[in-house]
């Protein structure tokens, strides 16, 4: 399976580009919730395994890309909900899911990523981010365009402008196209 995500680049984290000095960081899945997803999804079915044709699918269990003939799970994620769970808080409508890709087996999940840094294998041309608050209720949110000639903001601009509001406690991102769920922030100062 391919999809317009793939751009294949080098999985890992980026050590090099703009750190933001921002009060968010990146909130990787636990290694349970990984299992979990592994086996059935937030949708209450039987996760898929797929071979991934061509590679570069983002992966959101240690995010990086897949790779050509690789097998993965594909499941339905609801990343609001599972916050929401876990911190008290309601989202009501604005619970949604979204489809992610993972390593069919455990392979040690996310490597550590920098707080105030955007992990280099899920950034990509168009990102939508979305902006809850700590009832659970959506704040706003921005569309990342890079392709565009007047130059859209980085994610990590884009996340630095959503968390300036102080009701925000996490933030979504996205890929436009499919609407796959890539990246979780929240915010680290109370």
């Amino acid at each position: 399976m391919s999809t317009p995500h793939a751009t294949h680049r080098t999985p890992g984290t980026d050590t090099t580009g703009p750190r933001s000095a921002a009060h968010w960081a990146v909130h990787p899945l636990p290694a349970e919730l990984l299992a979990q997803l592994r086996e059935r999804d937030d949708a209450g079915a039987v996760t898929r395994r797929i071979t991934d044709t061509d590679g570069g699918n983002p992966l959101r269990c240690c995010f990086g890309r897949s790779t050509p003939g690789e097998t993965l799970a594909f499941a339905s994620y609801a990343p609001l909900r599972r916050w929401a769970r876990e911190t008290g808080a309601d989202p009501a409508a604005y619970d949604e899911s979204g489809p992610v890709f993972l390593h069919a087996h455990d392979c040690g999940g996310d490597p550590g990523t920098p707080h105030g840094r955007f992990p280099e294998a899920m950034r990509g041309e168009r990102r939508t981010l979305r902006a809850y608050s700590g009832e659970g209720r959506i704040l706003g949110g921005l569309l990342l365009d890079r392709s565009r000639p007047d130059g859209a903001p980085t994610v990590e601009e884009g996340l630095d402008q959503l968390y300036a509001d102080p009701r925000v406690a996490t933030v979504h991102v996205r890929a436009v196209e499919f609407g796959c769920f890539l990246v979780e922030t929240r915010r680290t100062d109370p």
